[in-house]
């Protein structure tokens, strides 16, 4: 991998993307509204929709 000219750049580009998704993904958790995160938890265990046979 020495051999190979710019190879240090890909794992400050890996970390990069790594790091704003997890920001990113944190971000939406925190600002995520109570009552969607209430109404999309409580989908498993809605089964009226289910029973339709």
């Amino acid at each position: 991998m020495e051999s190979i000219t710019g190879v240090e750049v890909y794992p400050i580009i890996s970390l990069l993307i790594f790091f704003i998704f997890f920001v990113a993904l944190f971000w939406w958790v925190v600002t995520a509204k109570k009552d969607y995160i209430k109404t999309v938890s409580n989908i498993p265990l809605d089964n009226q929709k289910d029973q339709t046979l």
